[in-house]
């Protein structure tokens, strides 16, 4: 699949984040190993057994146990899957560092066999709204104005709209939330660089933060997010999307005025009219 010309920049550099990803700790990948979990549930309500699959990840080690005969490829801009090829694609922990989302969804569904699974986990909306704040607080007192320092993240009502735009059928998205303590703020931003989760926005500071920004935002965030036991609460929130690749064997919406029962009649109640 050949990429078509850059029309603005791009919000990611890729090559700071696999920087980042090659400094991981892998004691410290344990959304990863969440989110493993959680697909590995879903896959167990789905009444089908798949032959192909293939799972996008930029941490291969969490997979390769759970799905020994996945394909496992890292999730590049473009995507190591020949057309038609799988049966399952599992997109793991990574669409929320696409320059293109869209574009990675596209992949996968032309990746897919007909009516074949997308399966995609990723970091939401919510996600880190504690620091988020208190680091925006604590910048503008600091520094006189807010720089590029936490990913911006979809919510999920748009998320699901990324699967209609990517062309599958009967998309799906909803959260998984997940609240994590910590004993204070540079003890969760130590775990985020452990995970790989570190700043790689294009348009970061490159410069050295000052001491002051970070003792100030500690003190605003204990302030106004501190749990009874004095820990401070990061919110990691997971956005499950699933969708199908188009068939004619799936089930299909009724044309509108196509009904052959009212809605009253179905319900066995009343029908009243409403007024003019």
């Amino acid at each position: 699949m050949t990429q078509a010309p850059k029309s603005q920049p791009d919000l990611f550099d890729r090559q700071t984040l696999a920087t980042h990803r090659s400094r991981h700790q892998p004691a410290a990948l344990f959304l990863h190993d969440l989110a493993r979990d959680e697909v590995e549930d879903r896959l167990k309500l789905v009444n089908r057994v798949f032959k192909h699959p293939s799972i996008v990840t930029p941490f291969s080690q969490v997979w390769q146990d759970s799905f020994p005969k996945a394909k496992i490829i890292p999730d590049a801009d473009v995507l190591d899957l020949r057309p038609g090829s799988h049966d399952l694609i599992i997109h793991a922990m990574g669409l929320h560092w696409a320059n293109d989302p869209v574009g990675q969804l596209i992949q996968c569904r032309r990746a897919l066999t007909e009516d074949g699974l997308l399966l995609a986990i990723m970091l939401g909306g919510r996600t880190l709204h504690q620091l988020r704040s208190a680091l925006a607080e604590a910048e503008t007192q600091v520094c006189g104005g807010l720089s590029p320092r936490i990913a911006p993240m979809g919510e999920v009502r748009d998320l699901g709209g990324l699967l209609q735009r990517a062309g599958f059928a009967l998309p799906v998205a909803d959260v998984v939330p997940l609240t994590v303590e910590y004993r204070d703020s540079l003890h969760l931003m130590r775990d985020l660089r452990a995970m790989g989760e570190g700043n790689a926005l294009s348009t970061r500071l490159k410069q050295t933060s000052p001491r002051a920004l970070f003792s100030r935002t500690e003190a605003i965030y204990r302030e106004h997010f501190a749990t009874k036991d004095d820990r401070l609460p990061a919110t990691f929130e997971l956005v499950c999307l699933t969708g199908w690749s188009p068939s004619d064997s799936q089930q299909q919406p009724l044309r509108p005025g196509s009904a052959k029962m009212r809605l009253a009649e179905a319900l066995k109640v009343p029908e009243t009219k409403l007024p003019d």
